[in-house]
């Protein structure tokens, strides 16, 4: 395999992509799968932003470039990649630049309801953050709806186990079955 295969993992806060990211990764592992998991949101946790960089996007194309360039020296093709807006057109030339122009990519959009997010946010936050998490989900949830590319598949989360979830991610990563 000499390409190399990224599966974005993206949605608003609280859907489950760091779960699912991590699910995804086991059942690869189970099937004997080579990858590199990347949690986005840590590529740019710096604080203050860097002059000239408020949104944090270089660093953290930075960041994910020397990350990845250590996993590809030992020979990873795919990466698995979670972080809110990963699976927004304007990220595409990030991953382009760090993965290389005929990387595949395959965009995954998990959804879940208000009440699921406020649920499931409620459990995780627990410092000072939590109403901010609401806020900025609550935006972003329908600005990624409208805004994904055409192509990305959309994962439903309500409801559904972290394994049934992460089967169909998996299984949209076409990567099962392939070492």
């Amino acid at each position: 395999m000499d390409h190399v295969d990224a599966l974005l993992i993206g949605g608003r806060a609280g859907v489950g992509k760091s779960t699912i990211g991590w699910e995804v990764s086991a059942q690869l592992c189970a099937a004997e799968v080579a990858h590199a998991i990347v949690e986005g949101d840590f590529m740019g946790q710096v604080h203050p932003a860097p002059e000239g960089d408020p949104d944090r996007m270089a660093i953290t194309e930075r960041n994910l470039a020397a990350v990845w360039a250590n996993y590809a020296r030992l020979g990873h093709r795919r990466l698995i990649y979670t972080r809110t807006v990963c699976v927004l057109p304007e990220h595409a030339g990030m991953f382009e630049r760090v993965l290389g122009a005929d990387a595949r990519i395959i965009r995954v959009l998990l959804t879940a309801s208000d009440e699921t997010v406020v649920e499931r946010l409620k459990g995780r936050e627990l410092g000072s953050r939590l109403e901010r998490e609401l806020e900025t989900s609550a935006v972003k949830g329908p600005m990624l709806e409208e805004r994904v590319p055409p192509g990305t598949i959309r994962v439903a989360t309500d409801g559904r186990s972290v394994v049934d979830i992460a089967a169909e991610v998996a299984a949209a990563s076409g990567w099962l079955g392939r070492r």
